[in-house]
């Protein structure tokens, strides 16, 4: 056989992910405060798309009558005017009354919108104008400067205060070729090798950092952190030592029984004795984490109007894009050469993603409206009603793919009567009732947090107890069903839940 090239036709069918649809498919699943960050950006970059808030003017004038337009042009001279007569009748003035300007331009100006018209009496004070939390460090450094130290002892103890972890924790990272394990046995013989002193020295400094607020900070575990605050409190009886000792794992795990025996006295000292460390602060530094509360703000809001559900989708935030009037006028005016081009590259993208962000938009409302001709139960009567829902069922419904459902679903929340949501909420399994009817997943979580939350804390049920309470329910499910329930909504178990005081 001889070997030969020849050419061939052939057709073939393929899907090209050209860089316009990886951006649509992107948008889609971009949370709304990604969306924010993205419109942004893009206003920035591009310079054919502009916000019509910020051009409000602008369009004002080139939709006007001619009679409007004669007006909006007499505006400005008419302001002049006025401005010129404000300035000659101050020619006579012996001077300027500069604190009343200071007071007006401070009220009126662009620092401070929302406060205008308002008096000082009416404004909050300098004190409670803070932007920032007080950090741990910080606080810590503060009280440092106070200590009068000497200068070594102030290194260490900078040392100590830089390596506290979030919860206020003194633990040293791990250096290249050295374990975890041993570079958090003993932090302080690191900190002591960095500041070439001794151990003792180190040591000695480190109980200094310990007495600073709050207390128990530094700590090496949670057995020093307990410690130094029963100390600090004067409320280190023996059984309260001994117990943080030698009894952590018992103590979690509630055994007092444990607990009594080993230490000779009787459940009712030992939960004296427990009352007591209960009210201290496992993690001194949590007051001064930096994290805080995440608002949600809905992407769309599903509102009952008499009988029927209204969807309207949150456009408040997003900015409303079009394409600039000042490069459409270079456009038409036959603008050449590679600013013609730039334009045009710009204009195609610009284009692209204004309907990209409407295609996201339509496509929300599009899954919102199906979710809640499902849903509708749990619009009307609550959590209990939810029914199972996958997401091949909202696709088949709105002609979709499920993939283009799943991001549209994702990090998007909708306002309902019954509550804030995740999108993804609406979407579960399905649990068999013995009548032969199907339950949601949700909602058999709901029926058990509610059993829970019905109980007797010195006597909580068990899983099989829960589960004998779910069949009288009509609902049928194996323990360890319940138990996987039980630990995604965060609920002990029952040899934790149980209260003796």
């Amino acid at each position: 056989m001889s070997l030969e090239l020849k050419q061939h036709l052939k057709m073939t069918q393929q899907l090209v992910m050209t860089p316009q649809l990886q951006q649509a498919i992107k948008l889609l699943q971009l949370s709304r405060m990604e969306l924010v960050d993205l419109i942004r950006t893009e206003l920035t970059e591009n310079p054919l798309l502009e916000d019509p808030a910020e051009g409000e003017e602008e369009s004002r004038a080139e939709g006007a009558s001619p009679t409007e337009q004669a007006q909006l042009e007499a505006e400005p001279q008419h302001k002049e005017a006025e401005k010129a007569e404000e300035v000659k009748g101050e020619e006579g003035a012996n001077e300027i009354d500069w604190d009343q300007y200071l007071d007006h331009y401070q009220l009126q100006g662009h620092t401070a919108p929302s406060n205008r018209g308002l008096t000082d009496e009416e404004l909050p004070g300098y004190e409670a104008t803070l932007t920032k939390k007080t950090d741990l460090v910080d606080h810590l450094v503060w009280q440092l400067r106070l200590s009068h130290l000497t200068e070594d002892e102030e290194r260490v103890a900078m040392l100590i205060i830089g390596n506290l972890d979030e919860d206020g924790y003194f633990k040293m990272p791990p250096v290249e070729g050295e374990s975890e394990e041993s570079a958090t046995r003993d932090p302080l013989v690191r900190v002591s090798f960095e500041a070439a002193v001794g151990i003792e020295f180190a040591e000695g400094v480190l109980k200094k950092v310990q007495a600073l607020d709050p207390v128990g900070i530094a700590s090496r575990d949670l057995r020093e952190c307990l410690l130094n605050q029963v100390r600090h409190l004067n409320a280190d009886t023996p059984e309260i030592v001994a117990i943080i000792e030698r009894h952590l794992r018992h103590l979690e795990s509630k055994n007092y029984g444990a607990i009594a025996k080993d230490l000779k006295i009787t459940v009712e000292e030992v939960v004296k004795a427990v009352k007591v460390i209960s009210r201290l602060e496992p993690k001194p530094g949590r007051a001064y984490s930096g994290e805080e509360a995440q608002y949600i703000t809905p992407d769309v809001y599903v509102h009952k109007m008499g009988d029927k559900y209204v969807t309207v989708l949150n456009d408040d935030g997003l900015s409303k894009l079009r394409i600039s009037g000042m490069y459409r006028a270079a456009l038409k005016n036959g603008q050449a050469g590679e600013a013609k081009e730039y334009i045009q590259d710009k204009l195609r993208s610009a284009v692209w993603l204004i309907r990209s962000i409407h295609q996201r938009q339509r496509t929300i409302y599009k899954v919102t409206e199906s979710i809640v001709k499902f849903q509708r139960e749990f619009l009307d009567k609550g959590i209990a009603y939810l029914k199972p829902l996958i997401l091949r069922d909202v696709a088949e419904d709105i002609g979709m793919h499920e993939s283009t459902v799943s991001r549209v679903t994702t990090n998007k929340y909708v306002h309902t009567p019954q509550g804030i949501y995740e999108l993804k909420f609406f979407f579960n399994s399905a649990i068999n009732r013995t009548g032969g009817d199907e339950i949601a997943s949700e909602a058999v979580k709901n029926h058990i947090k509610q059993i829970v939350a019905a109980e007797d804390p010195k006597h909580p049920h068990s899983d099989q107890r829960i589960v004998e309470i779910l069949k009288g329910q009509g609902i049928e499910i194996a323990r360890r069903t319940v138990a996987k329930y039980r630990e995604v909504l965060g609920i002990l178990p029952s040899s934790k839940r149980k209260k003796y005081f």
